[in-house]
């Protein structure tokens, strides 16, 4: 786990997830918060990476559980950017085709009640493109309202694989925890979901 911080005193600490110290408390038990920002941000890089006629096009999603039970899946395929004050409590804006745009995709989770969430699984999938995460070089960054910034890179990347499973938020009853999974998977949202027992029904969209 890595911690950084400004001399100036604004608190702008980092934590990097990784698999020595693989998970965080997010919220702790009755704790509120408000509208954390998760980030995708991947470069082309200064030495050349992404050297090829089309560009790598990587996008953000996440499956969700609320307490209630509800299930789905906020990503741009489909449209399905979600919305922050009623459910899910999530939403996704912004689509960076290339990689080449500084904000990257950009998802907001309200945590003003965060015990409406049951689990949350933050996912990228390569949509177009050769699958090569080692060239994307991605790193997912959480900005949460109190606490410190949270950041899970892709790394150990597996080549082939058209989507990583990122990093799972859970709720069970002692707050919120961050868990770095970094798990690359060989296949879609749908695929995602039979890897992490999601149990939600599937069929084909676009962007």
């Amino acid at each position: 786990m890595v911690i950084e911080g400004n001399p100036g005193g604004v608190n702008l600490s980092k934590v990097t997830l990784s698999k020595a110290t693989p998970s965080i408390n997010l919220t702790k038990p009755g704790e509120q918060q408000g509208t954390m920002l998760v980030n995708l941000n991947w470069s082309s890089g200064p030495k050349g990476f992404f050297r090829r006629s089309k560009p790598v096009d990587l996008g953000l999603g996440c499956l969700y559980e609320l307490s209630n039970g509800a299930k789905g899946v906020v990503q741009a395929i489909g449209h399905n950017f979600g919305a922050l004050d009623v459910e899910p409590y999530i939403e996704l804006d912004g689509n960076d085709r290339s990689g080449s745009a500084g904000s990257g995709e950009n998802m907001h989770i309200n945590l003003a009640r965060p015990e409406l969430f049951r689990r949350i699984l933050i996912f990228a999938c390569i949509y177009e493109g050769v699958p090569n995460w080692a060239a994307a070089d991605g790193v997912v960054t959480l900005y949460p309202t109190a606490g410190p910034q949270i950041e899970v890179r892709l790394d150990s990347p597996v080549d082939g694989a058209r989507s990583c499973a990122i990093a799972l938020l859970q709720n069970q009853g002692a707050g919120i925890t961050v868990h770095r999974e970094v798990y690359y998977i060989n296949g879609a949202q749908r695929e995602i979901d039979q890897a992490y027992h999601w149990g939600m029904q599937w069929h084909s969209a676009r962007k």
